[in-house]
């Protein structure tokens, strides 16, 4: 529920002017009845024994807005301020669109956040109109709001820019109590903005999860990658595997009730299954699967990639949750292979060297078996009709096996096994996702090196194109046809060493700076402090 204080202020004028206008009103018939006549007053002549009508009440006048800029998170690309009154909620705000159009939802929500009627037809003044205009020029997650007349007019080509519009006004209204006159151009700098969430190893309850949806509904993320399995656990519901599934896990109609939820603010829900590494809670239960030293020994959350059963296996499972997650994007893992940690893997592997020359050649390695493996899951997901996303230590340079083309890179550090540098991804022609553990790593415990990430570093330094360490790739592989964005990552590594509630406060205001540098890379007008100050004002808690 957002928080209205205007309203209280505005509801006891409102008391006063009634009772004012009752007193009024009770003293003008008391000298009708005395047959007094006096200029303006609402009474009888002393010929006449019934009153005369009187004119209409003029409606009260309209609160006005604020001045200055838009106070929001992200803050708006554009802001023409003209002269005038702005816009604040009044008693007799409407939202205005068509019950039976494609906004009804985004009207019903904003209704219910101000606390306004719904209707359709035309707006007038105090209203706020939401429109959808298929030859509007901004882009498919853009909006224009125009402040004017003291009503407000939100117009996208989708209705995901109309809701990022509805996402500045009410915002505008929790922090400054309305908008100020003039014209919002807005659109984002990224296609992909979000939270990438670790819910194999540590469980978060399904309601947790939608309160992350509603905050990051309000910052204008959408995205939500969910990595669903590891050596911990494997955290959904399985029909197909039930033997796999941990407890506690989240049931496939919670699952479904994040989804949906997810898909009315716009987010997509990106499903991670990881491997053929961080499979330690799935092999538990198929342990033939295990991959195995030359001395025996287990190599520890790893399949057997050179069993065709273990990709029978991941495959059921892909195909399974088709339904549960309708997303364009799935994640595939690929990461932490340990079995390319060795340093001489075909000694210390014989089956899966056997199997890489078996398959691809004389020549081929442990190396190219690991790409196939990924290549081949990567096939079906495209089957399901998604685009896959692999880690960036998931792509292996150099082989016979070459990863396919079709596919995205999440590219999340510089310790990976080879520590290639993002830009040989982006000259290949790889589109690359940033997850740089220097800033966008929140690793419960602080495991293996790794130190909570602060809100400030990622808004004074972080950009979407600085990928590895701090300095952003050359000009030539920046913006968002080779970077299409970023995810800010939880890792449970250290399940206890915070409670959800403790998670959700530690990564609020990374989160925001995220949700900031995303919408728009460019240093911001306003300083950390401000920045800061105003994510206490404005909504996106998911509270």
């Amino acid at each position: 529920m957002r928080r209205v204080p205007w309203r209280i202020l505005a509801l006891a004028a409102a008391v006063l002017v009634f009772a004012t206008a009752a007193v009024v009103a009770a003293v003008r018939w008391a000298d009708g009845e005395a047959g007094t006549d006096r200029a303006g007053a609402v009474g009888r002549s002393s010929a006449a024994s019934t009153p005369r009508a009187g004119p209409s009440p003029t409606p009260s006048p309209l609160p006005t807005g604020p001045t200055g800029e838009p106070a929001t998170i992200p803050a708006v690309r554009s802001f023409d301020a003209e002269p005038g009154p702005g816009w604040a909620p009044a008693d007799a705000t409407r939202v205005v669109a068509d019950p039976d159009g494609p906004l009804d939802d985004e009207a019903d929500r904003l209704a219910g956040e101000l606390g306004a009627g719904r209707a359709a037809g035309a707006a007038r003044a105090g209203d706020v109109e939401l429109a959808l205009n298929p030859d509007a020029d901004t882009g498919d997650e853009g909006y224009t709001l125009v402040t004017d007349d003291q009503r407000v007019t939100i117009t996208a080509r989708t209705d995901a820019g109309v809701f990022y519009g509805t996402r500045t006004l009410a915002q505008a209204v929790d922090g400054r109590g309305g908008l100020p006159q003039g014209t919002v151009e807005d659109r984002p700098d990224r296609p992909q903005r979000g939270l990438s969430l670790d819910i194999a190893r540590k469980h978060f309850p399904a309601d947790w999860i939608e309160d992350r949806l509603r905050e990051m509904g309000d910052l204008k993320l959408n995205q939500l990658q969910l990595h669903l399995s590891d050596d911990q656990a494997f955290r959904v519901e399985s029909d197909s595997h039930p033997e796999i599934v941990s407890d506690p896990h989240l049931t496939k109609d919670e699952m479904r009730g994040i989804v949906d939820l997810a898909a009315s603010l716009h987010i997509e829900v990106i499903p991670e299954f990881d491997s053929p590494g961080h499979l330690g809670a799935v092999l538990d239960a198929h342990p033939e699967l295990r991959l195995t030293r030359a001395d025996g020994s287990v190599a520890e959350g790893a399949i057997d990639i050179a069993d065709p059963a273990a990709g029978e296996l991941i495959d059921d499972l892909l195909r399974e949750y088709d339904d549960l997650f309708p997303s364009r994007l799935w994640h595939l893992g690929g990461d932490e292979y340990v079995a390319l940690f060795s340093s001489d893997p075909e000694a210390t592997y014989p089956g899966l060297a056997e199997a890489a020359r078996d398959r691809y050649g004389p020549e081929a390695t442990v190396r190219d078996l690991a790409t196939g493996w990924l290549n081949d899951r990567a096939e079906t997901t495209r089957e399901l009709g998604r685009t896959p996303q692999v880690w960036n230590d998931g792509m292996h340079r150099g082989g016979t096996v070459a990863p396919d083309r079709d596919r995205q890179v999440t590219y999340w550090t510089g310790r990976e096994y080879g520590a290639r540098e993002p830009v040989e991804y982006l000259d290949a022609g790889y589109q690359v996702v940033n997850l740089n553990s220097e800033y966008l790593y929140y690793v419960l415990g602080e495991a293996n090196g790794f130190a909570y990430p602060t809100g400030e570093r990622i808004y004074r330094e972080w950009t979407p194109d600085v990928l590895r360490g701090s300095a952003p790739v050359p000009d030539e592989y920046a913006g968002a046809g080779r970077i299409p964005g970023g995810r800010l990552a939880v890792w449970c590594d250290i399940a206890d060493a915070q409670t959800p509630a403790e998670v959700a406060e530690g990564i609020r205001m990374p989160l925001r700076a995220v949700a900031q540098k995303l919408w728009d890379p460019g240093d911001p007008e306003l300083g950390w402090e401000e920045f800061t100050a105003l994510a206490d004002e404005v909504a996106g808690t998911g509270d």
